[in-house]
């Protein structure tokens, strides 16, 4: 039994999100029935972590079982050969059979892509989140560090959440500023809770209007309070840039 590691992107727009269900179209479901097509195998596809509808993914990471012998280094074209354009299997790789996406993470990166012009555009409208109100981004800048380091984040997810604890760690927090009026969010952490990368997000934003003060975070967080937080923004500024594991 061979263990194959793909790292995937996509265009989340039509989708609704990674996880497989029944009668609406998914990521996972339809990589699953790509590779059924060329391994005749039915097979478990086992993501680093879902993401939701609309969400984009630049380095999705996933693992599954088979007994096919294609040559690995023609799994990913014919792969790819079955799925819709707006999935892409970047590589294929053979790992040892205790690799698994998920329990294997270290850390994730995600972006959140904010477009900042006072009119916005038709064309990125599903890549990106408009905000036309100027923000100001070096008190984002300045608030964004708050977010560095292990805090207990329940002020940051969003009802429902599964997880028992809401402690995670933020190892790199930063705003990057791009042209044409493009505000990046990154964060990169060893996990994050439902929703927390699209509050944090929100709550930047509000800084960047001037209804919190930078130095707030840390009371937030503190305090828990969800309430506090600012709004979650939509999901199509939402991108999984890349998942890492140990070497």
């Amino acid at each position: 039994m061979r263990n194959i590691k793909l790292v995937i992107e996509y265009d989340g727009k039509e989708f609704h999100g990674w996880q497989k269900q029944p009668d609406k179209l998914n990521i996972q479901g339809t990589i699953e029935k790509a590779i059924e097509q060329i391994t005749g195998e039915e097979i478990e596809l086992m993501a680093s972590g879902r993401t939701d509808s609309g969400v984009h993914a630049l380095g999705q990471v996933a693992n599954f079982k088979t007994n096919s012998n294609i040559p690995i280094e023609k799994f990913a074209i014919a792969i790819n050969s079955n799925l819709k354009k707006s999935i892409l299997v970047k590589s294929a790789e053979e790992m040892d059979e205790r690799f698994h996406s998920r329990l294997s993470c270290k850390r994730k990166t995600y972006r959140y892509i904010i477009n900042n012009s006072k009119i916005g555009t038709a064309i990125y409208r599903n890549l990106e989140t408009h905000i036309g109100m100027k923000l100001n981004v070096d008190k984002m800048k300045e608030a964004i560090h708050f977010f560095e380091g292990e805090h207990d984040f329940k002020a940051f997810k969003a009802s429902g959440t599964s997880s028992k604890s809401s402690v995670r760690t933020i190892y790199k927090a930063e705003i990057i500023e791009k042209e044409n009026d493009r505000i990046w969010i990154e964060l990169t952490g060893n996990g994050f809770l439902y929703n927390m990368v699209r509050i944090i997000a929100g709550t930047l934003v509000e800084v960047g209007l001037g209804n919190i003060e930078p130095e707030e975070i840390v009371t937030i967080i503190k305090e828990k309070d969800r309430a506090k937080a600012g709004k979650t923004l939509p999901p199509q500024g939402l991108y999984l840039v890349k998942v890492e594991y140990e070497a």
